[in-house]
């Protein structure tokens, strides 16, 4: 989820620190020396670098909008509109959108300006990347630090950016192993579980892709019964309740469950960033011969999203879809209705 993607959980034992700004204590951070750069500070990378800060670690982040550095000073962090100040740097952390932007941030543009990373980082460095990308760009960001005597490790995350504040990311860690361990230290301060399932960087972003497709279907699959009882005029907030509470206790339907009653489809992981995941699921699907219906429908109905002017809404707006293809008006979409 989130890129998207998993949510807020219990919270867990504290220790002594510095106070992060979530408000809760992080983690006695292991040791970790030197600066580390961070790149791709949205709404989920700006949470996790600035619990990087307050776990003590000096974090320097690259923007492109000079506009916002004195935002990432009141986090803690060292702002820079150039991304060669990451390259001493003995770990980089990369949080993006997409292929498009991660081939750029690693290979560098076109022009001489527009340095990467690959060719900018020294030898030995480590590239940690947490973004959403797919296996095959994973592949090739690894084999290109290979090439230049860098190391790369994929550590996607499940959760929103609620759940980066409070250091409550589920993350998923594929690389070498002593380097995966040299990220443990990271991975404490932004996360509270770290998931390790192999050597492969690419498989991490396959188990990232495939859990959010995942979460795609039980969105249109809540959203679908949802329309249904709400033109019947039965109160959704109940069906909720009683499914949460018997046989669909997961996260996934409880707090996108509750957003759906709600219709607070604002902010979230935005229907082009999950057309995008579903996207790549059912590209790797189509490549290891598995057929994924379900997981096709939902890539419909995200279309349909966007086409009807819901790109900017959170995915659990597929339950809009739902409704709106039902037959009803959205002023019957609130809560209550």
């Amino acid at each position: 989820m989130h890129d998207a993607d998993s949510h807020s959980a219990p919270a867990k034992k504290e220790a002594k620190g510095s106070t992060a700004p979530s408000g809760r204590t992080p983690p006695v951070a292991r040791t970790l020396e030197g600066s580390i750069g961070f790149i791709g500070l949205g709404h989920m990378g700006s949470a996790m670098a600035a619990n990087l800060a307050a776990g003590g670690r000096a974090v320097i982040g690259y923007l492109r909008q000079p506009e916002r550095n004195a935002e990432l000073q009141a986090l803690g962090i060292k702002p820079t509109n150039e991304l060669t100040d990451l390259f001493d740097c003995d770990i980089v952390i990369t949080m993006l959108p997409d292929d498009a932007a991660a081939h750029e941030i690693v290979f560098g543009g076109s022009s001489p300006e527009r340095a990467g990373l690959a060719p900018g980082l020294k030898p030995g460095a480590l590239h940690l990347s947490m973004s959403t990308i797919s296996p095959a760009m994973s592949s090739s960001i690894a084999a290109e630090h290979a090439r230049r005597g860098q190391n790369y490790v994929a550590a996607p995350v499940f959760g929103n950016p609620d759940a980066a504040k409070a250091r409550e990311l589920f993350i998923i860690a594929a690389g070498q192993s002593d380097q995966v361990d040299r990220c443990r230290p990271i991975f404490d301060l932004v996360g509270q579980r770290t998931f390790v399932i192999g050597s492969d960087p690419a498989g991490a972003n396959l188990v990232k892709l495939a859990g959010n497709a995942m979460t795609a279907t039980s969105l249109e699959v809540l959203g679908e019964p949802l329309a249904l009882l709400r033109k019947r005029g039965v109160e959704p907030e109940k069906f909720i309740d009683i499914m949460t509470s018997t046989m669909f206790d997961s996260r996934v339907h409880k707090i996108y469950g509750a957003k759906m009653v709600q219709a607070r489809y604002t902010p979230g992981f935005a229907f082009p960033l999950a057309l995008k995941d579903v996207r790549l699921a059912l590209a790797e699907a189509e490549a290891a011969g598995v057929p994924m219906p379900s997981v096709d429908v939902v890539h419909d109905r995200l279309i349909t999203g966007v086409a009807r002017g819901h790109a900017g809404l959170d995915w659990s707006a597929l339950a809009l879809i739902a409704a709106e293809e039902a037959g009803l008006e959205s002023d019957s979409l609130k809560s209550g209705a």
